[in-house]
């Protein structure tokens, strides 16, 4: 089976090929992958089998190298695609090279991408660092890119079960505890609002409430001149928020009602729970399930280019997405189809 035919069909099982990235993106048709994820080998960290792009002798080079690879999984994406980029930093004569953010600053600036987020990676432990003059390294950026400013996005795929609210003594409260009777008070005690401004103040709180009873929102916070200070800015020209403030007294910071999206730091362990014996990269399965859901329809096509052990096409087959992944080590390859050959999961195509 080519690729080509794998696109089209119905097929879900992940597909694997073994090759230079840059040559098999090459025969990818363009604007036919919807995601792309991928951790790509860092820049003087380690050996892998079969050598590979990572062995550069100056890191200019590795950059540059990444970069045309990059360019084809732009091409390949589709407009509604996301590509998501975990890369890690090199030490060279004590100095931090800064190797992410000239990779994503050159995709931006060269190619045209739109950085939409860098999520911090805190691994929660780091590795061995026998350093006594600088602090230890926990922590990586995966950067979220797009082609265009619409693209696919589902975040209520990505929402955390919200907390429900509860009625108590006959009164509504909310998923945190508030109950409105604070806010009354607050507004009742107010030398800076007028009378009509804590009569419309009142009727919107008890609006609220009843939303907070019905469902309709989960949670809120109300905001009033004079006792709670108007987040992000006070000034009308730059916040819509201050401008309602001045206009009315108040407003209301609404949760949604079904929960919260991810905030871009994310505690995940670096665990192998594979016990790969042969690849050392720590790149965890949890790592990809929010950009996977987010940014990747059902049905929806992965890509990954530098595949390893499999993580990404396991993760995207087990939510039922359809992927593609290329390694230049055969070893690898095998690897990832061992690690599923018992469920009959991967077809491995050597070139």
């Amino acid at each position: 089976m080519q690729i080509n035919e794998y696109l089209v069909n119905k097929n879900m099982r992940p597909f694997l090929v073994c090759g230079d990235s840059l040559v098999i993106l090459r025969g990818i048709p363009s604007n036919s992958i919807d995601m792309a994820i991928t951790s790509p080998p860092y820049w003087g960290k380690r050996e892998y089998d079969n050598g590979g792009i990572g062995q550069e002798q100056t890191f200019d080079d590795f950059i540059q190298n990444l970069l045309q690879i990059i360019s084809e999984v732009k091409r390949v994406l589709k407009p509604t695609g996301s590509f998501w980029l975990n890369i890690g930093d090199t030490y060279r004569n004590k100095s931090l090279i800064g190797i992410p953010w000239r990779i994503a600053l050159k995709m931006v600036d060269e190619q045209g991408w739109v950085l939409r987020n860098e999520v911090v990676w805190n691994k929660v432990k780091g590795g061995m660092d026998n350093s006594t003059d600088k602090l230890g390294n926990v922590h990586e950026p995966l950067f979220h890119f797009v082609k265009t400013q619409k693209y696919y996005y589902d975040v209520d795929a990505i929402r955390s079960a919200p907390h429900k609210s509860i009625v108590k003594n006959g009164a509504v409260v909310s998923a945190t505890g508030v109950c409105g009777i604070r806010y009354k008070r607050q507004i009742e005690l107010s030398t800076m609002l007028s009378d009509a401004e804590k009569k419309n103040a009142v009727n919107a709180l008890e609006c609220i409430l009843q939303d907070v009873r019905n469902g309709v929102i989960a949670d809120f916070r109300m905001i009033i001149r004079g006792q709670q200070r108007v987040t992000h800015s006070d000034s009308r020209k730059v916040s819509g928020r201050a401008k309602e403030m001045e206009e009315k007294g108040f407003y209301f910071l609404k949760y949604h009602p079904n929960g919260s999206k991810p905030r871009d730091v994310w505690d995940i362990l670096p665990e192998d729970t594979q016990n790969r014996a042969n690849h050392f990269a720590p790149f965890p399965e949890d790592l990809c399930k929010i950009p996977m859901l987010a940014t990747c329809p059902s049905g929806g096509v992965v890509l990954d280019p530098f595949v390893g052990t499999g993580t990404s096409v396991a993760v995207a087959y087990n939510f039922n997405r359809k992927s593609i992944g290329i390694d230049i080590s055969d070893e690898y390859i095998k690897i990832t189809h061992a690690r599923f050959y018992e469920q009959s999961l991967f077809e491995a195509v050597n070139e």
